[in-house]
């Protein structure tokens, strides 16, 4: 069964031919080398492009690995290329490529030469594209499935569907797979054996052990406010050990480069500024946060907002945890200051949505307290409420949008309306 993946399609042929490295940045398994080599060398078949035009080099592929060699990947390109018509460049997992920088900029110098690369490491990007390339590398990142991808291959009703997804997650392989024994094996093989087991070599990584319960820890805790002292007075509280808030620090960049959680910052609205500490995190896969903790804590709260963050993501926008500061009188009668936390404020160009995320609205006095951080944002910039059990989209007396998540997910512009 092929999974159409249009909206990452369309990112890679907008970028065609404007003289830069196209970067295709993700989790490992979320499907980057299946857009690349299948999807969008179709594509480029399609469009009339010869196959011996398309150079490929799969570089964690071991008939592959004596071109992991700087020289000699060049050499193989170079021989490749017999004419002066555009010939288009294909590299899997890059970052195995020895001096990997080098030999890119020199693609970039051969005029009929269109150059795409697989990346399953932010660092790549954040630190050798831009300074090697200064504004020549073009990312495209890829998430696993979203909702609507998931969708458009699941043979059910949409609540069944959210229940399977919620619990096993987006990425590809899992989702092509039968039996939930099949899809809950896959994910924790995976997690063990891939993601782990690249950041354990790739940072030289002594004490697993000490990764491993981190993990653990941010698993049990998505959408939660945490910082490394909150989380190295949780290993010495809880599991009775001593690790540096330093050694924390390095572990979540690993855990972050690698793509594996997402880090979202603290947004003061009405003093415009960042709060630098406590962040959230969240889990780019909501499957493999699953089986981290072995199907347990499967809290759909939790859950929901982790998926709403993933699609927010998706969509292009900067996603920051909003903190409203109020003053408010207090029992004794006196005034105090009082936080009110809003899940996401998204930023997209001149589009800004304060949103929250609701599983259930109960009553009256449940939405008095979601919609009570919002009366004190005085911009007109539309505040949402995105509610699990929401039927039909409404607003409410104080102007408040409330929608229903499968309306959110399902409606690429769904902000919008």
């Amino acid at each position: 069964m092929e999974i159409e993946r249009d909206y990452y399609l369309k990112k890679l042929i907008s970028r065609r031919n404007n003289g830069m490295v196209k970067v295709i940045t993700g989790l490992r398994r979320c499907g980057k080398s299946y857009l690349l080599f299948t999807i969008f060398k179709d594509y480029l078949l399609k469009s009339g492009i010869e196959l011996d035009h398309i150079i490929e080099i799969q570089f964690d592929d071991f008939a592959f690995k004596k071109y992991r060699k700087a020289q000699a990947a060049y050499d193989f390109v170079k021989e490749k290329i017999k004419d002066e018509k555009q010939y288009y460049i294909l590299l899997d997992e890059v970052q195995l490529l020895e001096e990997f920088e080098d030999v890119l900029n020199r693609f970039l110098h051969i005029k009929n030469v269109d150059t795409y690369v697989t990346c399953s490491n932010a660092k790549f990007l954040s630190t050798d594209i831009i300074t090697e390339f200064r504004g020549r590398g073009d990312e495209v990142h890829i998430n696993p499935l979203c909702f609507y991808e998931f969708m458009s291959i699941y043979k059910g009703t949409v609540e069944n569907g959210w229940k399977e997804f919620s619990l096993y997650g987006g990425l590809p392989p899992v989702v092509l797979l039968e039996s939930p024994e099949q899809k809950s094996q896959y994910l924790k093989t995976v997690f063990a054996e891939t993601y782990l087991a690249d950041i354990i070599e790739r940072n030289k990584i002594r004490n697993a052990e000490e990764l491993e319960e981190l993990i653990n820890i941010l698993s049990s805790s998505i959408g939660s406010l945490t910082n490394p002292k909150k989380l190295a007075d949780t290993f010495l509280s809880v599991k009775k050990s001593k690790i540096s808030q330093e050694t924390i620090k390095k572990y979540l960049e690993y855990l972050s480069d690698s793509f594996l959680i997402n880090a979202s910052f603290r947004y003061d609205i009405k003093g415009k500024r960042y709060i630098e500490t406590p962040l959230k995190y969240y889990f780019s896969d909501i499957g493999l946060r699953n089986a981290r903790l072995n199907f347990r804590q499967l809290e759909e709260t939790h859950t929901m907002e982790n998926i709403i963050y993933n699609e927010l993501l998706r969509r292009g926008y900067n996603v920051d945890v909003g903190v409203v500061q109020i003053s408010e009188k207090n029992n004794e009668g006196t005034n105090s200051r009082v936080s009110y936390e809003i899940d996401f404020v998204v930023n997209k160009g001149y589009k800004r949505y304060y949103i929250q995320s609701a599983f259930d609205i109960p009553d009256r006095q449940k939405m008095i307290q979601e919609e009570r951080p919002f009366l004190n944002i005085k911009d007109s910039f539309k505040k949402i409420i995105i509610e699990k059990n929401c039927l039909n989209p409404y607003y409410t007396e104080e102007g408040i949008f409330v929608m229903g998540v499968f309306d959110f997910l399902l409606d690429e512009n769904s902000l919008e309306k």
